[in-house]
């Protein structure tokens, strides 16, 4: 027994050497980096037991960034559930037209739309015109935050998208275009863009132009029903679905929304989340998807559920700088989101969501404790100086310095 307290003091106090070198003092007081927090930035860890083991500037209303999405995913689950399959319906008319209506599916990629057209070459030979009815979402939705550059992640959101509203191209040792990816053909709308705007090789947003996307989803279609067979030979344009056509097929997404939500998280993809955002949107609203009908759904559930009444959200992604939460908002957040946590990507015993805009970190998530209960954390830094990974070590000494103390 004595060999053991001989030990334990020594650990002791080679740990409060250890603290006093890096500037971390007991009782939940810190020296530097917490100390360079400013009025701009927030830290709040928690217990288990929803016990606050430290907080600053808690109440302050900041910029989460992409941490909002965990708070999109939330309410996602809750109006949508977690079984929930997007879906893409075909019609045929009574011209023997092929209708496409689309639901806000985010992940249409080229393998889907191959799938797709070979489980229509199974249900007929050929059709006159490709009609594709993009109307369960509003026209030219601007997103807050977003700009019209190529960047990826300033792809606009749609009913009816192909491969997340981008083209991914290259050149060869000709220096001609050519598809960077096998198993997407590079279409003629495709490369009429990538010559007009002289885009080096890369993955860009294809267009701001919401019809010009659809066109571009139908195009990849066509591309892929004509290598089953189909006899196609008329044109591709915009329509709606009537009460008259008949459905012939319906495509549901491999992925439930469970899924969805872990590779929006993983990616931190901006489009996903807003297609997300949007589907609730239409969902608890009802069609067509707009920005603020998906605003409405998410703060009535933030305010219903987890009690929210203050928190400023204008989109789903967190892209936008008008988004505002504190960190006592998040902290509700991350408890609702806690059976869900696995969703989050992380390292060790640290699940989390990152958010970077210029000038603004931030992390959100989880640390797991003994017993199977998360220690929850928000770090919110709206200033430039404190450095994310110093803030994030010194969360750790303070939960190791509260395991001793209840040792």
């Amino acid at each position: 027994m004595k060999r053991i307290t001989l030990i334990s003091v020594l650990a002791t106090l080679l740990w409060a050497l250890w603290l006093s070198r890096t500037g971390v003092l007991w009782a939940g007081q810190a020296a530097w980096p917490l100390d360079q927090m400013s009025s701009e930035d927030a830290l709040l860890v928690a217990c288990p037991d929803g016990q606050i083991l430290y907080k600053k500037n808690e109440t302050k209303k900041l910029v989460p960034a992409s941490t909002l999405k965990i708070l999109t995913a939330l309410a996602a689950i809750h109006h949508l559930g977690e079984s929930y399959r997007f879906r893409t319906e075909f019609y045929l008319d009574q011209d023997n037209n092929l209708k496409i209506k689309g639901y806000g599916d985010p992940l249409l990629v080229s393998e889907v739309w191959q799938e797709m057209a070979t489980a229509l070459a199974r249900r007929f030979q050929g059709f006159k015109d490709l009609i594709l009815d993009d109307s369960y979402f509003a026209r030219d939705i601007q997103i807050p935050g977003v700009s019209n550059s190529t960047n990826p992640y300033d792809a606009p959101p749609g009913a009816l998208c192909a491969n997340f509203n981008t083209i991914f191209f290259e050149r060869d040792r000709a220096g001609r275009i050519v598809s960077a990816e096998p198993q997407t053909p590079l279409t003629p709308l495709a490369l009429e863009h990538v010559r007009h705007l002289g885009l080096k090789s890369g993955r860009y947003t294809f267009s701001h132009d919401s019809r010009e996307a659809v066109l571009y989803a139908g195009e990849l279609l066509v591309h892929f029903l004509r290598e089953t067979g189909i006899d196609f030979q008329g044109k591709t344009r915009m329509g709606i679905v009537g009460p008259e056509d008949r459905l012939v097929y319906t495509y549901e997404s491999v992925y439930a929304l469970e899924e969805c939500l872990r590779k929006m998280l993983e990616f931190s993809s901006n489009f996903m989340a807003n297609q997300i955002f949007l589907a609730v949107g239409a969902h608890v609203g009802g069609p067509p998807a707009t920005v603020e009908k998906g605003v409405r759904a998410v703060c009535r559930y933030a305010k219903d559920v987890l009690g929210l009444n203050d928190i400023r959200i204008v989109e789903g992604s967190g892209i936008s700088r008008k988004n505002r939460l504190s960190a006592l908002d998040m902290l509700a957040v991350l408890k609702a989101f806690e059976p869900h946590r696995g969703l989050l990507s992380g390292k060790g015993r640290v699940l989390y969501k990152s958010g970077t805009l210029k000038g603004i970190r931030t992390r959100t998530g989880y640390i797991e404790g003994r017993h199977g209960r998360p220690y929850c954390f928000v770090i919110f830094l709206n200033s430039p100086n404190p450095d994310m990974e110093s803030v994030m070590n010194s969360v750790m000494v303070l939960l190791k310095l509260q395991k001793k103390d209840r040792e």
